[in-house]
């Protein structure tokens, strides 16, 4: 009975100490990070899909700087001058549990900004107010004990308009990823980005082949053409939104995976 007894409670504190602390994503970018699934004229329908339904070991840090137990719309106060829906960030955090239950709890912390125009990616350049925003509420989320795991990033429509910035994006965005793992002091983050599907302007196939072309290490896209958009024809919709949770996941999970054998040489270059 004794034995008995220790056993159960060697059980209970392994199984203390691998849940304790979480493991922190970051989410970033702008509208469709942000999420408008399930928006028509600016009023959101309420339609949560089976993958991204409430989790208990999926929390949200809110604007305030609390955690709290994650549902839809998860940047409701983050991108507050817009209606915010249905995002990836829900079905992404539930099939990561669903394939690697040891990854949880798991912390989101919002950061995306859309808006009623968007942003650009010099708008989430080092020293502006989104990245210090980004950089601060990443640092906030770890405080308890709990370590950044990764970003999803998902960004680009807005830098279509102008030539000029679809011809500087990739250069930005690679400066973005490596300045961030840097003030983080997290060298190789994980990072899955989206190659977007709809644009604001014409440029959209410069930004794009700019995404796809970029190979630093532990950094992946997830190319999102011909998912399904709103009516806008800007916005994913609420089951596109789910399926590229799950493609984010998978391809989050492949990241881990893969470690740096055959991407140790692959530092990008301008």
């Amino acid at each position: 009975m004794l034995a008995f007894l220790c056993l159960i409670l060697h059980l209970a504190s392994a199984y203390g100490s691998t849940s304790k602390g979480k493991s922190i994503i970051l989410l970033a970018g702008q509208s469709n990070m942000s999420g408008r699934g399930g928006v028509h004229n600016n009023t959101w329908d309420g339609v949560v899909p089976l993958q991204s339904q409430p989790n208990p070991s999926i929390l949200r840090l809110t604007a305030n700087l609390t955690w709290v137990e994650a549902r839809e719309p998860l940047h409701k106060d983050i991108d507050v001058h817009a209606t915010c829906g249905v995002g990836p960030g829900m079905a992404f955090a539930n099939r990561l549990l669903q394939r690697d239950p040891g990854l949880g709890p798991l912390g989101l912390v919002p950061c995306a900004v859309g808006g009623p125009r968007g942003t650009s990616i010099s708008e989430w350049g080092r020293g502006t107010f989104l990245y210090k925003q980004l950089l601060r509420r990443a640092k906030v989320a770890r405080r308890d004990g709990g370590s950044i795991s990764g970003m999803l990033w998902y960004q680009g429509e807005s830098d279509t308009v102008s030539e000029v910035d679809a011809r500087m994006y990739k250069m930005r965005l690679v400066n973005l990823f490596r300045n961030l793992r840097a003030d983080l002091g997290t060298p190789l983050l994980p990072i899955v980005h989206v190659a977007i599907a709809s644009a604001n302007g014409p440029y959209i196939e410069i930004v794009r082949k700019a995404q796809l072309g970029i190979t630093l290490p532990k950094v992946r896209c997830v190319d999102a053409k011909g998912l399904p958009l709103l009516e806008d024809k800007r916005h994913l919709s609420t089951l596109a939104q789910e399926r590229l949770g799950l493609m984010l996941a998978d391809a989050f999970l492949a990241l881990k995976r893969c470690g740096l054998t055959k991407q140790k040489y692959a530092y990008q270059s301008i």
